[in-house]
This record gives C-alpha cells, structure tokens and sequence, in this order.
C-alpha cells in the first residue's frame, strides 16, 4: 500500500512541476503571487520523496546482500540427494 502512496506523490510532484514551468496553464488565484520556481521546486520535493516512499515500501535496502541458502547435493544425476544447506 505505501508503495503506490508514493506513486501517487510522484504523479502529483509531476503535475506541481508541470505548473510550475508552464506547460500546464492553470489560472488559480492563490498560486498567482508565487514565482513558477518556488512551484516547480516543491514538485521536485514531491517527486523525490515519492520515490523514496515508494523504494522503502518495497524493502530495497542499499549495501546490504542477504545471505542465500544453497543446498549441498550428493550424488550424480537423477539419483543426486539434498544432504544439507550452506549460507552463501
């Protein structure tokens, strides 16, 4: 669920950005007294913390490796066997 929260907020940061720069010409009166650069700064805001909102949520972890279970075989072929795991 927080994963498409922070989908939701990029789209949004995406759309403040769009106004801020003009490519969206959207006459509202309490954005008039602001500079466009102020606007499409928050949308930039917006756009990075919905990243990071949406890379937390799907347990994206930086520099670390989790240790892998592989299975130690004996035998050869279709008569080879699991005798035990090693972490990797």
């Amino acid at each position: 669920m927080k994963k498409e929260i922070g989908y939701v907020v990029s789209v949004v940061g995406i759309a403040v950005m769009a106004l801020g720069f003009g490519v969206i010409d959207l006459k509202l009166e309490f954005l008039e007294g602001v500079a466009g650069n102020y606007i499409a700064g928050v949308g930039i805001v917006a756009v990075i913390v919905g990243v990071v909102i949406s890379l937390k949520a799907s347990g994206v972890k930086k520099g670390k490796q989790v240790a892998e279970e592989v299975p130690i075989y004996e035998g050869v072929g279709k008569n080879r066997k699991i005798v035990g795991y090693r972490k990797d």
